[in-house]
């Protein structure tokens, strides 16, 4: 029998099937995730140096070798290019509930600022920012792109923001009144101060950063265990005027107790940092605006 004729098969044996091979070219389809998040995140810095109009597919495609119809194969167009990189970039950065609930400890203000500092570390890491400003230069022509951001980060944060000063806070033993605007107060305060600055332009170094933080959360604290209980009681008064039922009790006015002087030693030495803080800010925001505009 001649070698290069295919041998017969017998009646009653198993025929094994012939082994699959990856031929040149093919990719398996761990290496296709990492190609497909390579693009993303090439894409990304692309939109964030360039901007969304300047931007091109050509563009992208060149950065990453990857073919165009590769890309319009997979996302359509642009606009779902654009919304699929900035969609993975805050997935990875947001930080996960269960790292923030692995902050507390018994003490409520050591808690509170082991949380805003991780926050703020968050806001302010290179990420963070690269994030803020792409998010606040597309988000009023691409408005979903703000509430994605909202619902997988900050929506999450409040609600947990919310739960835990229901739990740990009690001013006068009693539930800190509106925890969902103390919860956003928080934010703002503690988180959003740094992160304004820094898109204004403003450089804060690690030692003015902690200082802030930790100001900051001692004034949110402390505001919220000595705040005016009229203020529960005008939030209640505005419902009830909303349902054209009992009118307001008049506000009961309340004297500050006289304070003790260790706190008020401590109050007047926090007024002097921030102070500080205050004078540094303002000067590293005169020399930003006398730098030459770059044409």
């Amino acid at each position: 029998m001649d070698s290069e004729q295919p041998a017969r098969h017998r009646p009653g044996t198993a025929v094994s099937a012939p082994k699959a091979r990856r031929g040149p070219g093919r990719t398996t389809p761990g290496e296709t995730r990492l190609r497909n998040l390579e693009l993303l995140d090439k894409a990304l810095d692309l939109f964030l140096e360039k901007g969304f109009e300047r931007t091109t597919i050509d563009g992208i495609t060149a950065s990453v070798g990857m073919a165009k119809r590769t890309v319009y194969l997979r996302y359509g167009n642009k606009t779902r290019l654009f919304k699929a990189s900035l969609q993975r970039a805050i997935e990875a950065w947001i930080v996960p509930v269960d790292r923030l609930r692995a902050a507390e400890t018994a003490d409520v203000e050591e808690t509170l600022l082991s949380i805003g500092q991780l926050l703020v570390a968050n806001i302010m890491s290179p990420a963070g920012l690269r994030l803020m400003r792409i998010t606040n230069a597309e988000s009023g022509r691409m408005p979903e792109i703000g509430a994605f951001s909202y619902r997988q980060g900050t929506g999450p944060t409040l609600a947990y923001l919310t739960d835990l000063l229901r739990r740990q806070v009690r001013p006068n033993g009693a539930e800190v009144p509106n925890p969902e605007e103390a919860a956003m107060a928080f934010l703002y305060l503690v988180v959003g101060g740094p992160a304004s600055m820094s898109a204004w332009g403003i450089a804060l170094d690690a030692a003015a950063i902690d200082r802030h933080t930790r100001y900051s959360v001692r004034l949110f604290l402390h505001g919220l265990l000595h705040l005016d209980q009229g203020v529960a009681g005008a939030n209640g008064a505005v419902a009830r005027r909303r349902g054209g039922r009992k009118r307001p009790a008049p506000l009961q006015r309340i004297e500050p107790a006289a304070p003790d002087s260790q706190k008020l030693k401590a109050i007047e030495e926090e007024n002097r940092r921030l102070k500080v803080l205050l004078a540094e800010s303002m000067l590293e925001l005169a020399a930003f605006r006398e730098r030459p505009t770059l044409r």
